[in-house]
Protein backbone atom coordinates (compact mmCIF):
# COMPACT_ATOMS: atom_id res chain seq x y z
CA UNK A 1 0.00 0.00 0.00
CA UNK A 2 1.74 3.21 -0.81
CA UNK A 3 0.49 6.99 -0.83
CA UNK A 4 1.30 9.04 -3.55
CA UNK A 5 0.52 12.82 -5.02
CA UNK A 6 -1.38 12.63 -8.48
CA UNK A 7 -2.78 14.60 -11.21
CA UNK A 8 -5.14 11.98 -12.49
CA UNK A 9 -8.32 13.56 -12.71
CA UNK A 10 -9.78 10.49 -14.47
CA UNK A 11 -9.00 8.15 -11.36
CA UNK A 12 -10.20 11.33 -9.10
CA UNK A 13 -13.49 11.52 -10.48
CA UNK A 14 -13.91 7.54 -10.13
CA UNK A 15 -13.01 7.40 -6.49
CA UNK A 16 -14.84 10.48 -5.66
CA UNK A 17 -18.38 8.61 -6.44
CA UNK A 18 -18.32 6.74 -2.23
CA UNK A 19 -18.32 9.86 -0.80
CA UNK A 20 -20.16 11.95 -3.10
CA UNK A 21 -23.01 9.47 -3.16
CA UNK A 22 -22.95 9.62 0.68
CA UNK A 23 -23.58 13.09 0.43
CA UNK A 24 -26.34 12.61 -1.87
CA UNK A 25 -27.90 10.07 0.03
CA UNK A 26 -27.90 12.06 3.25
CA UNK A 27 -28.42 15.48 1.59
CA UNK A 28 -30.52 14.83 -1.79
CA UNK A 29 -32.02 18.83 -1.87
CA UNK A 30 -28.71 20.11 -1.87
CA UNK A 31 -26.55 16.70 -4.00
CA UNK A 32 -26.63 15.99 -7.68
CA UNK A 33 -26.82 12.47 -8.34
CA UNK A 34 -22.72 11.36 -9.42
CA UNK A 35 -22.05 12.18 -12.82
CA UNK A 36 -18.70 10.69 -13.63
CA UNK A 37 -18.44 13.21 -16.75
CA UNK A 38 -19.36 16.14 -15.42
CA UNK A 39 -16.78 15.16 -11.93
CA UNK A 40 -13.96 14.42 -14.38
CA UNK A 41 -14.66 17.87 -15.80
CA UNK A 42 -14.35 19.24 -12.61
CA UNK A 43 -11.97 17.92 -11.34
CA UNK A 44 -9.60 18.34 -14.33
CA UNK A 45 -10.00 22.07 -13.31
CA UNK A 46 -8.96 21.48 -9.69
CA UNK A 47 -6.11 19.38 -10.51
CA UNK A 48 -4.62 22.98 -12.56
CA UNK A 49 -4.82 24.79 -9.42
CA UNK A 50 -1.33 24.54 -7.70
CA UNK A 51 -2.73 24.81 -4.29
CA UNK A 52 -5.15 22.07 -4.46
CA UNK A 53 -3.08 18.53 -4.04
CA UNK A 54 -4.41 15.68 -4.74
CA UNK A 55 -3.35 12.33 -2.99
CA UNK A 56 -3.83 8.97 -3.87
CA UNK A 57 -4.22 5.65 -2.10
CA UNK A 58 -3.20 2.54 -4.03
CA UNK A 59 -2.63 -1.35 -3.18
CA UNK A 60 -1.25 -3.52 -5.05
CA UNK A 61 -1.33 -0.26 -7.73
CA UNK A 62 -5.23 -0.51 -7.46
CA UNK A 63 -6.24 3.12 -6.44
CA UNK A 64 -8.57 2.84 -3.68
CA UNK A 65 -8.86 6.38 -2.02
CA UNK A 66 -8.40 9.83 -2.30
CA UNK A 67 -7.56 12.89 -0.17
CA UNK A 68 -8.05 16.34 -1.62
CA UNK A 69 -6.37 19.19 0.39
CA UNK A 70 -5.29 22.60 0.29
CA UNK A 71 -2.72 25.16 1.48
CA UNK A 72 -4.69 27.97 2.76
CA UNK A 73 -2.88 31.28 3.78
CA UNK A 74 -4.95 33.34 5.64
CA UNK A 75 -3.80 36.87 5.65
CA UNK A 76 -3.49 39.25 8.72
CA UNK A 77 -6.47 41.34 9.33
CA UNK A 78 -7.59 43.64 12.08
CA UNK A 79 -9.19 40.67 13.40
CA UNK A 80 -6.77 37.95 13.07
CA UNK A 81 -3.24 37.09 13.19
CA UNK A 82 -1.74 35.93 9.42
CA UNK A 83 -1.77 32.27 9.83
CA UNK A 84 -1.59 29.06 7.09
CA UNK A 85 -3.40 25.93 7.53
CA UNK A 86 -4.01 22.02 5.25
CA UNK A 87 -7.07 22.58 4.84
CA UNK A 88 -8.84 18.53 3.94
CA UNK A 89 -11.40 19.25 1.35
CA UNK A 90 -12.56 15.52 0.96
CA UNK A 91 -10.61 12.34 1.82
CA UNK A 92 -12.32 9.22 0.44
CA UNK A 93 -12.14 5.08 0.62
CA UNK A 94 -14.11 3.00 -1.93
CA UNK A 95 -16.86 1.45 0.34
CA UNK A 96 -15.47 -2.32 0.96
CA UNK A 97 -12.19 -1.21 1.95
CA UNK A 98 -13.08 1.18 4.33
CA UNK A 99 -12.21 0.40 8.83
CA UNK A 100 -8.66 -1.01 7.35
CA UNK A 101 -6.42 1.80 8.23
CA UNK A 102 -6.47 3.43 5.20
CA UNK A 103 -8.25 7.07 6.13
CA UNK A 104 -5.52 6.85 8.77
CA UNK A 105 -2.48 6.08 6.11
CA UNK A 106 -4.08 9.32 4.27
CA UNK A 107 -4.38 11.50 7.05
CA UNK A 108 -0.55 10.57 8.09
CA UNK A 109 0.29 11.82 4.36
CA UNK A 110 -1.74 14.90 4.92
CA UNK A 111 0.03 15.62 8.33
CA UNK A 112 3.82 14.98 6.10
CA UNK A 113 2.86 17.90 3.88
CA UNK A 114 1.93 20.15 6.91
CA UNK A 115 5.18 19.50 8.54
CA UNK A 116 7.48 19.54 5.37
CA UNK A 117 5.42 23.38 4.72
CA UNK A 118 5.67 24.42 8.67
CA UNK A 119 2.08 24.26 8.92
CA UNK A 120 0.70 23.07 12.36
CA UNK A 121 -2.82 23.16 12.02
CA UNK A 122 -5.03 20.90 9.87
CA UNK A 123 -8.73 22.17 8.97
CA UNK A 124 -11.69 20.63 7.56
CA UNK A 125 -15.72 20.40 7.77
CA UNK A 126 -17.99 17.22 7.05
CA UNK A 127 -21.60 16.82 6.69
CA UNK A 128 -23.39 16.87 10.90
CA UNK A 129 -25.09 13.36 9.10
CA UNK A 130 -21.75 11.50 8.31
CA UNK A 131 -21.61 9.66 11.19
CA UNK A 132 -18.40 7.58 9.71
CA UNK A 133 -17.04 10.73 9.19
CA UNK A 134 -17.85 12.27 12.34
CA UNK A 135 -16.55 8.97 14.11
CA UNK A 136 -13.31 9.02 11.56
CA UNK A 137 -11.98 12.48 12.56
CA UNK A 138 -12.99 11.82 16.54
CA UNK A 139 -10.44 9.18 16.43
CA UNK A 140 -7.75 11.32 14.38
CA UNK A 141 -8.42 13.29 17.40
CA UNK A 142 -9.89 16.56 15.80
CA UNK A 143 -11.80 19.25 17.60
CA UNK A 144 -14.52 21.52 16.79
CA UNK A 145 -13.46 24.91 17.10
CA UNK A 146 -16.49 26.44 15.07
CA UNK A 147 -19.20 25.21 14.38
CA UNK A 148 -21.89 25.97 10.48
CA UNK A 149 -25.08 26.59 11.64
CA UNK A 150 -28.32 27.10 9.19
CA UNK A 151 -31.90 28.10 9.12
CA UNK A 152 -34.28 26.84 6.84
CA UNK A 153 -37.30 29.16 5.59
Amino acid sequence: MNVCQTRDYEVIAKLNRNVHDLHAKLYPKYFKDYNYHAMKETFKSFVENNNFIFLVLKEQEEPIGYAWIEIKTYPESAFKNEYKSVYVHQLSIIENKTHKGYGKKLMNEVYEIAKKNDIDLIELDYWFENMAAKAFYKKENFKKYREFAFRQL
